[in-house]
């Protein structure tokens, strides 16, 4: 049966494709209001999935195998920013590497056009730092510290905006 030619979606390329320097990252408190101290990151970076396969391979034909899906597996989300002194993501980071005791949020990236208007967004759900680091405190340079957080979460969807 051939689909009507009306309901198909009319695929449109726009004369200037997204850019991915303009975006914003925001960490929702109990899953739902927003943190507005924790929002300015220079590089967001393991926005990917991965679906796992099994390979079954079928007796008598030696010349191909079945693969089958598993499970997804997700990359750590990464988040790089200048230092930030007396941020609530780091006294969170804090509590979660002495005491083990974790706090999961969700995580809301959103590619912005030239007008700030989400063009696209992923949403990472139940979000717990896995990482932190400092980059190099040197002398002979000078630059601006870096702080680099990684996230691990159970799933991250990519929502329709």
């Amino acid at each position: 049966m051939m689909a009507d030619k009306s309901s198909i979606p009319k695929l449109t390329l726009t004369e200037n494709p997204p850019v991915g320097f303009h975006f914003l990252v925001t960490f929702l408190i109990g899953g739902i209001v927003p943190n507005p101290l924790d929002i300015r990151f220079q590089k967001v970076s393991g926005i990917s999935a991965e679906i796992e396969t099994t390979d079954i391979r079928e007796g008598g034909e030696n010349i191909f195998r079945h693969r089958l899906p598993n499970h997804v597996t997700y990359n750590n989300l990464v988040l790089e920013r200048g230092m930030v002194i007396g941020s609530p993501l780091k006294a969170e980071f804090n509590t979660a590497m002495s005491s083990m005791r974790f706090t999961p949020s969700n995580v809301l990236v959103m590619l912005l056009n030239e007008n700030s208007i989400p063009l696209s967004s992923w949403l990472f759900q139940r979000a717990y730092p896995a990482k932190w680091s400092t980059s190099d405190l040197d002398a002979n340079a000078n630059a601006v510290v870096i702080d680099t957080i990684e996230l691990a979460y159970t799933r991250f969807q990519s929502l329709s905006i």
